[in-house]
């Protein structure tokens, strides 16, 4: 079973019962003690739960919902969005800014990143990446908030101005009109921190980000070098004419 699976099992099962023991996560989930241990030890430092002495108490997220929740969200959809970027990811990058989507962590894990600098504010990321040899993987510094799976505030933003950037790779929150938008001010401004020190400019997203709001505009779509989607439908596909669409 993958870990992304298992542990939204165990966040199911916590939301449930709000609290439980290692060994009866074991049972329900038909894995090793050892096995849910170490998974704990990963979501502890994500902010999901908080370890207790033989087990677990659930932490409900407060501004940001969970990236192992969003990961099972329109899935397929996600799944496919990916498939139609890859032909369109340039492979000369050495650098690299991952954002701290669910839809880019899907990317990331199908992405050849062997000797390339890789950059992202995504925890969970992180912690798959580091998996992987001969990667320089760096996170920035900033304010995790409770609950919350990634770095963010002023501080990140501040020390992501002193990179440069072959490629960026991201999401959004939202896709109203021709713009891409975030619920987070503190998102939008570390999105547009690098958005202006990258020479390439990837925005990857399913089409369920028409059916969202958002409040800060993070970019116009015509701005990008590619904005790739699972799907459009024909209207959208007119009214977007003017972008760099790939679907």
């Amino acid at each position: 079973m993958l870990s992304n699976t298992r542990q939204d099992q165990i966040l199911n099962y916590l939301k449930k019962n709000v609290s439980a023991t290692v060994k009866e996560l074991a049972a329900a989930l038909y894995v090793s003690e050892a096995t849910v241990r170490r998974d704990l030890v990963e979501m502890q430092i994500l902010g999901l739960l908080q370890r207790s002495h033989g087990g677990a108490i659930l932490l409900e997220a407060t501004d940001e919902s969970s990236i192992i929740v969003r990961m099972t969200e329109h899935a397929k959809e996600k799944g496919i969005a990916v498939s139609n970027a890859l032909p369109h990811i340039p492979t000369d990058f050495k650098t690299v800014f991952l954002d701290s989507s669910s839809t880019i962590l899907a990317l990331a894990m199908r992405l050849s990143l062997v000797n390339k600098t890789v950059v992202t504010n995504n925890l969970q990321t992180v912690l798959q990446l580091s998996k992987i040899r001969d990667i320089n993987l760096v996170i920035p510094g900033g304010n995790i908030s409770l609950g919350g799976t990634s770095v963010t505030g002023s501080w990140t933003s501040s020390q992501l101005s002193n990179f440069h950037f072959d490629l960026m790779l991201t999401s959004c929150a939202a896709i109203v009109g021709d713009g891409a938008y975030e619920t987070s001010l503190d998102q939008r401004e570390v999105k547009r921190t690098v958005f202006d020190r990258s020479d390439c400019r990837i925005l990857l997203c399913d089409h369920t980000k028409f059916e969202r709001t958002g409040t800060y505009l993070f970019e116009n779509l015509s701005a990008f070098d590619k904005v790739i989607f699972d799907r459009l439908t024909d209207k959208q596909q007119e009214e977007l004419k003017n972008c760099p669409i790939v679907c």
